[in-house]
């Protein structure tokens, strides 16, 4: 495979877009959480099996998923009758940066380029996941897809994302590590699309076929 830095020469980009979840952080947090915690919790407050409970969420997430609903805790929260904000605060130490994330972002900041996080995370994840790590800070502004009112998902994320960001596709980096945002991302006309293939620390990285991927941003570097 071709050098990424070769194929993606950082001084022809002003505008660099980041995920949040896999992508700058462990996303180990978010599966321990919703396979491990919450079906616990669930099958405590049903009185049934944690195999029962994670088969009956595993389903309730797959219908979700993809929409806007499947971010929004507090849709879980009323849909599953649990605190999940609550019980989110409860593990929050788990939330971890990967590594060599700040470094890149402290090197954006030095090449003064723009840099935005894109997020389906709900505004109230955000919010603790900031509180936790000291990551806010290098960004110029940040959306949610509860703001733009569309998951990454859909084409309609990113007509509002750049109205509302204002950077020029055809000198944007955009970094996720879901191919189906990514795939949408590209349609849409981002010039230069990154596939993050470790997401969790736990799980073995999934290597894309269809695109550039890095397992460490040292790589981009």
């Amino acid at each position: 495979m071709k050098s990424l830095i070769a194929e993606i020469p950082l001084s022809k980009i002003k505008f660099v877009l980041l995920d949040m979840d896999g992508t700058l952080l462990d996303k180990y947090f978010d599966d321990y959480f919703w396979e491990h915690l919450v079906p616990e919790k669930y099958a405590e407050k049903h009185g049934i099996t944690f195999g029962k409970a994670k088969e009956e969420l595993l389903k309730k997430y797959k219908h979700h998923e993809g929409t806007l609903n499947w971010t929004d805790i507090d849709f879980w929260s009323r849909e599953l009758n649990l605190d999940i904000p609550a019980l989110k605060e409860q593990i929050r130490h788990m939330i971890e940066v990967h590594p060599h994330v700040e470094d890149f972002l402290k090197m954006l900041r030095k090449e003064k380029k723009k840099v935005f996080l894109v997020t389906n995370a709900h505004y109230k994840v955000l919010d603790l996941k900031f509180k936790k790590t000291a990551i806010g800070k290098y960004f110029d502004d940040t959306i949610t897809s509860c703001e733009m009112g569309y998951p990454k998902e859909m084409p309609e994320f990113w007509h509002k994302a750049e109205r509302r960001l204002g950077f020029d596709k055809k000198k944007t980096l955009f970094v996720d590590d879901t191919e189906d945002v990514l795939r949408t991302a590209k349609e849409y006309g981002i010039k230069y699309i990154i596939h993050k293939a470790k997401a969790s620390s736990k799980v073995k990285p999934k290597l894309s076929k269809e695109f550039e991927h890095i397992f460490d941003f040292k790589e981009l570097m």
